[in-house]
């Protein structure tokens, strides 16, 4: 229906609604989801992590992936980054009325190939239809459910003195991609958002490793991230400057903007701590999937001292403070 566009009618509950179910159904619909039941029945066994995010990036697709796409990593990788295996994930849509049919479509195509690598079933969903200007084209609300493997205990609250910090790859890209794709602040950029499901990347890694934390630094960044781990667990963490995998389109878009690649936004990558004796293997074990080729180690854990994270630099030790907002709102 490329002329079709959504209306207020198709919230309403009649025979648009099922009219937009219909299309829905079309790009992910399933087995279990096209039961149609006000709530889906799950086999569930052991312990289970349970997560929920809103989407409400702009532009609603950018360079490297759009809304769809960044729906489903996000809750996956929020799974992932706690040892579960994901499963589940259920998909409520807020459409704004004069969306296209077409572009939609387009969004649950990348919903559903997402899905698909991660592995995951869309359970269970809902629509809403609101107003010209009250939606910006589409928000989507995701909530997943993955089983964790008996022995996995992975916290933020774990990280002890003399573990290993490793990134899975560069950091900064999906920030930069999206700032970039907005117009208007006066850059252009060849960067493409690295948003990916990590869950393929690190189960590998919490089958055969003590791993004792990790984290998907998305908003605020690794500087971000590694101030909730230090926090959490009442340690210090210090980072190596020459270690900082940021690659060079990155390293430019922040000289242009003033800001620090530490805080720029990832949504695919992952922080993972472990225990020093193990962070070689652990590097090695990232580096064999396709979005762990660039995993490096970046730092050490350190006994709390007076400032949660530094950064070693040619010319010593600096501060690297914890944003005190986000760069700019909607970039996930």
């Amino acid at each position: 229906m490329p002329d079709r566009l959504v209306e207020l009618a198709h919230g309403g509950g009649g025979t648009m609604t099922a009219e937009l179910i219909a299309l829905i159904r079309e790009y992910v619909g399933n087995p279990l989801l096209d039961r149609l039941e006000d709530s889906a029945t799950l086999d569930l066994a052991g312990r289970t992590a349970f997560t929920t995010d809103s989407f409400v990036v702009s532009p609603l697709e950018f360079p490297g992936g759009d809304i769809g796409r960044l729906a489903v990593c996000g809750t996956v990788n929020d799974l992932a980054v706690v040892g579960a295996i994901p499963r589940y994930i259920s998909l409520a849509l807020v459409i704004e009325e004069g969306l296209p049919f077409e572009r939609l479509g387009r969004l649950l195509s990348s919903v559903r190939a997402a899905a698909e690598e991660a592995g995951v079933v869309i359970a269970c969903g809902d629509t809403k239809v609101v107003e010209r200007g009250k939606a910006d084209g589409l928000y989507i609300n995701t909530s997943g459910l993955g089983s964790i493997p008996d022995g996995a205990n992975v916290s933020v609250h774990n990280a002890v003195p003399g573990d290993a910090v490793l990134i899975s790859g560069e950091i900064g890209l999906h920030g930069v991609a999206v700032l970039a794709a907005r117009g208007g602040l006066g850059f252009a950029s060849s960067a493409r958002s690295d948003v990916a499901p990590l869950n393929g990347l690190l189960a590998p890694l919490v089958a055969e490793i003590d791993v004792h934390a990790m984290r998907d630094p998305t908003r605020g960044g690794c500087s971000a991230a590694l101030h909730e781990i230090a926090g959490a667990s009442g340690v210090s963490i210090v980072l190596d400057e020459a270690s900082l995998p940021v690659p060079p389109v990155v390293a430019g878009a922040c000289e242009l903007l003033g800001t620090d690649p530490l805080e720029m936004p990832n949504e695919g990558k992952a922080l993972v701590v472990v225990p020093e004796g193990r962070a070689a293997r652990a590097a090695e074990l990232l580096r064999v999937h396709p979005y762990g080729r660039a995993a490096v180690q970046i730092g050490r854990v350190t006994r709390r001292g007076p400032f949660p994270v530094t950064l070693a630099t040619a010319l010593g030790e600096r501060l690297v403070e914890a944003p005190r907002g986000e760069l700019l709102p909607r970039i996930c």
